[in-house]
């Protein structure tokens, strides 16, 4: 597997994950277009972490793929909500949501994926910080705008909370829900590590454009 030279994408294993998650965090959906085309197109406009979402199960084939394409890049394959699913595909990692896991069974999923990387969604500063004590090496909070990608996904927070949350906890924030090329650069500014998007690309007409311009502009913006 050749190492990922991109600026966004910058990690080491160890025992246990050692990395740094920065930049465009791109989301594809089994219910949306071709997963494995889009991830395909998205890698190609360097975008180097991906998380393959499939709400209504996995499809082993598409994961399996996706697995391949961020490994031919050196780049982050996660799996959304599946810890298990995670550890038989030897993804980087998993992302869980408050109904993936009981608080009491975190430590377990944690220790279980000793060498893998644990991302947990949070809306509140409260289950920020939750999650920090939990082992999380990376958090996503949102939504931050109004988004029709996740139906639960509750009221949005806005940029202040974001930013207030990014300050509050030393894990990497990775920033979901209603982000674009409109309004990267003002989460970029919050200090958030991460911009997770997965109607910018479902949508795109051209998704690897979309994502090398996603990438640039990320690059290109001030950090808090």
């Amino acid at each position: 597997m050749s190492s990922c030279a991109w600026p966004t994408c910058s990690w080491v294993k160890a025992a246990r994950v050692n990395h740094r998650l920065s930049g465009v965090y791109a989301i594809v959906n089994e219910e949306g277009p071709d997963p494995v085309r889009l991830a395909q197109a998205i890698v190609d406009g360097r975008v180097c972490i991906l998380q393959y979402r499939a709400k209504k199960g996995i499809v082993l084939e598409h994961a399996r793929a996706l697995r391949e394409i961020t490994a031919q890049r050196g780049g982050i394959f996660i799996v959304n909500d599946d810890w298990h699913a995670a550890l038989e595909l030897d993804a980087d990692g998993a992302h869980l949501g408050p109904g993936d896991a009981q608080p009491s069974e975190l430590p377990m999923v944690r220790a279980r994926m000793r060498g893998k990387i644990l991302g947990l969604s949070c809306g509140t500063l409260e289950e920020a910080r939750r999650a920090q004590l939990v082992g999380a090496d990376y958090i996503g909070v949102g939504s931050v705008f109004a988004t029709g990608s996740k139906l639960d996904a509750g009221d949005a927070i806005g940029l202040a909370t974001l930013s207030e949350i990014v300050r509050a906890v030393k894990l990497p924030v990775c920033a979901i829900g209603g982000l674009d090329e409109t309004n990267i650069a003002d989460v970029r500014a919050t200090g958030a590590a991460m911009a997770a998007m997965i109607s910018a690309f479902a949508r795109a007409k051209d998704p690897a454009q979309m994502a090398a311009q996603l990438v640039a502009r990320w690059r290109l913006s001030p950090s808090a």
